[in-house]
């Protein structure tokens, strides 16, 4: 069987695949968290950015990364990890969001630079869409969520706290 040739389309084709192991509904590639894909020689350089200083799975996203790319036929993978710009929920697009909130997780609103008007604006519920929310804890399952109770449909839901 030939070898395929390694080009960036193949390479983001690959990564479009990567589940995001907090939120397995999204990908690295739909959260952003893949920045940037360039292929020299035999070497393929992914830049990535966590969506939290410390994320704590950064090292099971590069290590899917990896692996991919091993699949592919990569033999120098080389993965650069940039802080400039700082990702963002600003970088979400829509279908992002609405993904979110299918699964059952409030998706950040967009605040254009207003974090604080964002943090103290209702959070509607992904389930009955009722803005008659309230915070259970400011730490979710994971760093990036927080929990949430509906006193409409009386449901918990995690939020996808807004950066």
């Amino acid at each position: 069987m030939a070898q395929q040739t390694l080009d960036e389309k193949l390479i983001w084709k690959e990564l479009e695949k990567i589940a995001d192991p907090e939120i397995p509904v999204l990908t690295l590639v739909e959260m952003k968290v893949i920045r940037s894909v360039r292929v020299q020689d035999n070497q393929v350089t992914v830049v990535i950015s966590p969506t939290y200083v410390g994320c704590p799975a950064m090292d099971a996203m590069k290590d899917e990364i990896r692996s991919r790319l091993r699949d592919l036929g990569c033999e120098q993978i080389n993965l650069e990890t940039t802080f400039a710009p700082p990702w963002s929920t600003e970088m979400l697009d829509e279908t992002t969001r609405e993904k979110l909130r299918s699964f059952g997780i409030a998706p950040p609103a967009k605040h254009k630079g207003d974090l604080a008007a964002t943090l103290a604006a209702p959070v509607p519920c992904p389930f009955c869409h009722s803005e008659k929310t309230h915070m259970e804890s400011s730490f979710g399952p994971t760093l990036c969520r927080q929990i949430y109770y509906c006193d409409t449909c009386r449901q918990s839901f995690d939020r996808f706290k807004p950066l």
